[in-house]
């Protein structure tokens, strides 16, 4: 508990001596590390694509338990359950939380040994006196309905904008936390606030005694709106995607895919996209002049996918390992003619691996920034075609 209240105070301190300040310094930036253009595919080739489910609001989180039942979350609140590949009507819990901007209800993750641990963890904007507070909670399961058991991961600063919220279980079993910096650019860099962080916790909140800082949950920080994380098939390694700049500093683009490292520092505010600066950790590909905000990721078939919003494309970036790093070798754009056009499904924010290996990709059109289609918001599904 003395974390959490630490981290609450500095929230408000830090926040508050920044706005204070004069105008921040020049953010430096650089060439995309990747040295590969983008490939612009509209209908991917050897890919058959259908609607798993439709008719869902705004959803964010998508997670499947071992008895084959799935289970998404909507921003505005609704845990909903998809039997036998059917929307069940009825929620399996509803939330009270601020839903405005960016913030509701977000990330799912599933209790590594579920279901002997019958837990489902969240990620929310929890309705506060001072307005709202981001939290990950444990729900427990209990047939066709889940309650919050405990509170996991609390004082995670939440704003209308830049909440974070992707939560993932990694195969070390720790839980990992991706946040946002909501607006305020030094928390990113304030290893005593949680916002702009990846965070990593044990399933029942406590800091594992191996994280990079004794007793903090901080897996690794400068880090703008961590939206996505993965772990490779083969090596472990971490990998995660974030939002660049909207115009802090007179910039805009260099969104991110980044190789994660426990302790490192991936350079915002001081940086953005790859400027090679000492002691800081340049991603793995960035888009310096193309908006490419993204959402989750997923290995999927030896390649990382990425769901981006704005884009309105699922990227496929296929890597190889060169010595200790990695290098992007291929980059696709799927379901977009060109740049600035629009996508075939709208904004993308999820991509998740099924049991069955299939990729599924939710939409979010219904979020308030989107077009709405017919049957939107939706979960894609996609698999090798038959041939």
């Amino acid at each position: 508990m003395a974390f959490r209240a630490l981290a609450r105070v500095s929230s408000v301190v830090v926040g508050l001596a920044w706005l204070a300040a004069p105008a921040a310094a020049q953010i430096a930036t650089g060439p995309a590390p990747q040295r590969v253009a983008d490939i612009y595919v509209t209908s991917p080739a050897g890919v058959e694509i259908t609607s798993f489910v439709t008719g869902l609001e705004a959803p964010w989180s998508l997670v499947f338990l071992p008895d084959g039942r799935a289970v998404v979350s909507e921003r505005p609140g609704r845990l909903r359950l998809i039997v036998a590949g059917q929307l069940r009507a009825a929620p399996l819990a509803t939330f009270d939380v601020v839903a405005r901007g960016e913030g509701g209800l977000m990330g799912l993750a599933v209790h590594p040994q579920f279901p002997r641990e019958p837990f489902l963890y969240a990620m929310l904007t929890a309705r506060t006196a001072g307005g709202g507070i981001n939290r990950v909670v444990r729900l427990r399961l209990a047939g066709d309905a889940a309650s919050i058991d405990r509170v996991v991961v609390d004082a995670i600063p939440a704003g209308v904008n830049h909440n974070g919220g992707r939560i993932a279980f990694g195969p070390d079993g720790m839980l990992y936390v991706g946040t946002g910096e909501i607006f305020q650019r030094a928390f990113a860099q304030d290893h005593g606030n949680l916002g702009g962080k990846i965070l990593r916790v044990a399933a029942d909140g406590t800091v594992p005694p191996d994280n990079p800082t004794p007793g903090s949950p901080v897996y690794s920080l400068g880090h703008r709106n961590v939206q996505g994380l993965a772990w490779h098939p083969e090596t472990r390694e971490l990998f995660s995607s974030e939002h660049g700049p909207s115009g802090e500093g007179g910039l805009s683009a260099h969104d991110e895919v980044n190789v994660g490292r426990a302790g490192g520092n991936f350079g915002w505010p001081i940086v953005a996209g790859a400027p090679n600066r000492p002691g800081l950790i340049d991603p793995l590909a960035a888009w310096p002049d193309t908006t490419t905000p993204p959402g989750g990721i997923a290995f999927w078939r030896g390649d990382l996918m990425v769901a981006t919003l704005r884009s309105q494309a699922l990227l496929r970036i296929s890597i190889a390992r060169d010595g200790t790093t990695w290098r992007t070798t291929r980059i696709e754009r799927w379901f977009v003619a060109q740049r600035g056009a629009a996508g075939a499904f709208g904004r993308l924010r999820d991509a998740v691996v099924g049991p069955d290996g299939a990729l599924y990709v939710l939409t979010t059109n219904r979020d308030g920034r989107g077009s709405p289609r017919p049957g939107d918001d939706r979960i894609l599904r996609l698999v090798a075609a038959r041939g």
